[in-house]
């Protein structure tokens, strides 16, 4: 019990900002707020939060132990809101955002698959390339990919995703395949608007880099890149989730695959809260379910 007092009280602190702050939201005083957190950083061996006159900052330990803390306790604010609904169905409204090419591909069939599921649930979905604020706009829950910056939302891991360079076998045929980033320099690369560049991991040493890249066309639209690619006009940068089912069937061929980065990351965020919705916990294991699947990406 005394853990997941150190736990929580970590977690308040960390995503209010203060010792005053989460003090109120549970209705303790700072000094007993302070002295959960000294028990849990004396316990670990280690500084979660630097704290002076002035503000607190999660230490970089802090940072990687503030996800898994989270997931945590919310996993077992689930397990109790489980045991205490019995048989409960999901009903309400929610509310999903998502990136709007992402959406409109893996998160709009995912949504009429639930609401066929649980006819009691409605469900209003943004797509939207901006970062919503989940809390100001009444989002119950938005689908992110890549590093998230807003540690004061609850993050749950959904699956991830890689990104690769892509072309049609006709331009391949016409133009030879690459063996290195370096080799980038001679095709034409189809670009992202001010995208910075590709990125690749270095197969010998690990190292990642960014690779400027060029060539006669850029836009800011990637579905337009993507039709692009497909008709042997160059070389593209796109994510799985969009090219999965054009490499399985042959219009695209992905080069450089030893040069993969790292995959990025697939969540769903939302607001910190005690007791998840019904609605809200089913939908996002209906996400990590489906996502986590690595054939499911190959076919869709």
């Amino acid at each position: 019990m005394d853990t997941l007092k150190e736990l929580q009280a970590f977690v308040d602190v960390a995503t209010r900002g203060s010792l005053s702050a989460a003090a109120r939201a549970e209705g303790l005083s700072p000094a007993m707020m302070g002295r959960r957190l000294d028990a849990l950083e004396a316990r670990l061996g280690v500084k979660l939060i630097t704290r002076t006159t002035r503000k607190l900052s999660l230490t970089f330990e802090g940072q990687s132990f503030l996800e898994d803390c989270q997931r945590i306790l919310n996993d077992l604010a689930n397990a109790e809101a489980a045991v205490s609904l019995g048989g409960a169905r999901p009903r309400g409204h929610l509310r999903v955002s998502a990136p709007a090419g992402f959406g409109r591909r893996h998160v709009a069939p995912l949504v009429g698959q639930f609401m066929g599921a649980n006819p009691e649930v409605t469900v209003g979905l943004d797509l939207s390339d901006r970062l919503v604020d989940l809390i100001n706009e009444n989002i119950d829950c938005a689908i992110r990919i890549g590093e998230l910056t807003d540690s004061s939302l609850v993050s749950v891991r959904l699956g991830e995703m890689r990104r690769m360079a892509v072309a049609s076998p006709a331009y391949l045929v016409a133009h030879g395949v690459p063996r290195t980033p370096s080799d980038l320099a001679r095709h034409n690369c189809l670009t992202l608007g001010q995208q910075r560049g590709w990125l690749f991991r270095d197969p010998d040493s690990g190292e990642t880099a960014t690779w400027k890249v060029g060539g006669s066309f850029s836009c800011n639209d990637g579905a337009v890149l993507h039709e692009w690619a497909i008709n042997g006009r160059g070389l593209a940068w796109r994510s799985l989730w969009e090219v999965g089912r054009d490499l399985q069937e042959g219009r695209l061929t992905s080069v450089l695959d030893a040069w993969q980065a790292q995959p990025m990351g697939i969540y769903a965020v939302f607001p910190e809260r005690r007791h998840l919705p019904l609605r809200v916990r089913l939908f996002i294991d209906l996400l990590k379910e489906t996502y986590g699947r690595e054939s499911y990406w190959e076919i869709n």
